[in-house]
């Protein structure tokens, strides 16, 4: 029989990553003045995304850029969800978590993060969105004998909830 005082290490949930997302909607000097914001909030070069198909009311052509993305792992992910957490008050709504424990969330402006105002840069919402793992969750992903994991081993929404209140003294909006 198990120790009663020792928990499973790996069913500890960990923050695999964190994607930050900034859609502008149009190409040219506002997109490249936010991808220059999140450079300097993550330290990295940010990828450029493109429209999928034209929206003519929007004013957007397909494959034009039209958003700047930047993934982060690591401990500078779970520095970088503080800040952005802070800026919620540590509050999230239940919808905010899917249903393979994931989450995101919003903020409308980067200034609140700690990055100091510009006035020839602006000022530019965005978006957060961790994906939470488990050890072991890379059976799935790698190339060489490759498996599954088991249902019992997923990240369900309950645990992401759990975490996150455990983690951050969270409060869970219904």
């Amino acid at each position: 029989m198990a120790d009663e005082g020792k928990s499973n290490p790996m069913k500890d949930i960990k923050v695999d990553k964190l994607i930050i997302n900034c859609c502008v909607g149009e190409s040219g000097d506002r997109l490249t003045r936010a991808a220059r914001v999140l450079e300097q909030l993550t330290g990295q070069q940010p990828v450029y995304s493109k429209a999928r198909y034209t929206l003519r009311t929007f004013g957007i052509r397909r494959n034009e850029k039209i958003a700047v993305h930047v993934t982060v792992r690591g401990e500078k992910a779970l520095e970088i969800l503080e800040r952005g957490l802070k800026v919620k008050e540590y509050e999230l709504n239940a919808k905010n978590f899917s249903e393979t424990g994931n989450f995101g969330f919003g903020i409308n402006e980067h200034i609140d993060l700690g990055i100091k105002y510009d006035p020839t840069t602006g000022i530019y919402g965005m978006d957060f969105f961790i994906c939470l793992t488990r050890p072991g969750a890379r059976v799935a992903k790698r190339k060489v004998r490759q498996g599954r994991i088991g249902k019992a081993h997923k990240v369900t929404k309950e645990d992401a909830i759990k975490w996150f209140q455990d983690k951050f003294e969270g409060v869970v909006l219904a």
